[in-house]
């Protein structure tokens, strides 16, 4: 057996070698990129349609013991850690740190990227619109709960542009420092959590006071300060702050996922999988919106979303959030998209981005 042993380890060492040198001739690489670019005038380093047809790539010839989504993970830390030898890349996200858009953030750009925690989400968008974060990530949708109002109310006069989204599976953990649930007096989260864990909250702290904050991370931070406090939070937030978890995963729904979007300054090319959203309105009569959208249907374009919001406008008037599926470069999506803006009394491309996977 030990001599097995001493083999095996023996070729981990030979292998990790091997590793070691690729590693280090795709950082060269990454550097040659870099060079290439920057002496064509492009500045744009980050591409999150390149990124993504790579990433399929390695999913598609994937036959490792190692999962799909495990070997695309690995991989995106190796392009991550390149990427910042090229340029640094940064990302202001929902802070504080330790919240679930950081790790939404961190799935996008991997650990390289510089992640720029803001209090609030009109803050990520002027981040970046003074150009002192590259991308924001912000929450925009849960698949219990439904649209992040302040999120999508963001895009009606935002210039940026939609570039990538990221679907995370959250988990929420009850988080303090005292040492039972009894204990507790008050607990802190974001509304959406709250109603996330409703069902677990009223069967095991129906009395408890509920105070609603802007984020989850912020929540453990209060937590950690104060006796007699708990929060709802992700684990890595009870980490950063050195919370104990009371309970864990208490979602109401096991396949609790929420969804992110990226937003930039730059158009994101076809990636052979990608979905594009849309800001529209109408006049308000009968079919109006039926009639705005028929071209989809007549240019075989799928619509997986549309959502209504007050325009601020006026009185009971209304702008419409509409994803299909499909890139504007499509030819079939561009007959359509055409066809719309002719009708249409807004039209805004918010933008076409690589569909995101769920993990």
């Amino acid at each position: 057996m030990s001599n097995d042993l001493s083999n095996v380890r023996k070729r981990i060492d030979s292998i990790d070698e091997q590793i070691q040198g690729l590693l280090t001739e795709r950082a060269e690489c990454a550097m040659e990129v870099a060079k290439i670019k920057t002496a064509a005038g492009d500045t744009t380093f980050y591409r999150p349609d390149r990124e993504a047809q790579v990433l399929q790539r390695i999913k598609d010839r994937n036959q490792s013991l190692l999962s799909d989504d495990e070997m695309a993970r690995l991989f995106r830390e190796i392009m991550s850690a390149c990427l910042a030898l090229e340029q640094p890349t940064k990302v202001a996200f929902l802070g504080p740190d330790g919240s679930y858009t950081q790790s939404a953030a961190l799935k996008q750009f991997g650990h390289s990227a510089n992640t720029i925690p803001v209090s609030a989400i009109d803050e990520v968008f002027r981040e970046v619109e003074s150009d002192n974060a590259d991308y924001g990530v912000v929450p925009v949708e849960n698949s219990t709960e439904g649209m992040v109002n302040h999120s999508m109310d963001m895009f009606i006069n935002s210039p940026l542009r939609i570039c990538g989204e990221v679907q995370l599976r959250v988990h929420h953990h009850f988080l303090s420092n005292e040492v039972d649930l009894a204990s507790v007096k008050r607990i802190y989260s974001h509304q959406q959590s709250f109603a996330q864990c409703r069902e677990w909250l009223n069967l095991n702290m129906p009395l408890v006071e509920r105070i609603v904050i802007n984020s989850n991370s912020e929540a453990a931070r209060l937590a950690s300060e104060e006796k007699g406090a708990a929060a709802i939070a992700g684990s890595i937030a009870g980490e950063i702050y050195k919370l104990d978890s009371l309970a864990k995963n208490i979602e109401d729904n096991s396949d609790n996922t929420t969804r992110f979007l990226v937003v930039s300054k730059i158009e994101t090319g076809a990636s052979g999988s990608d979905k594009t959203s849309l800001l529209l309105s109408t006049p308000n009569k009968p079919g109006a919106l039926y009639s705005l959208l028929e071209p989809l249907q007549r240019n075989d374009v799928s619509m997986t979303r549309v959502e209504s919001r007050p325009s601020k406008q006026g009185v009971w008037e209304y702008v419409f959030f509409v994803d299909v599926e499909g890139h504007t470069s499509d030819a079939n999506v561009l007959k359509a998209l055409s066809e719309i803006e002719e009708s249409a009394a807004m039209y805004k491309v918010l933008g076409s981005y690589p569909k995101a996977v769920i993990s």
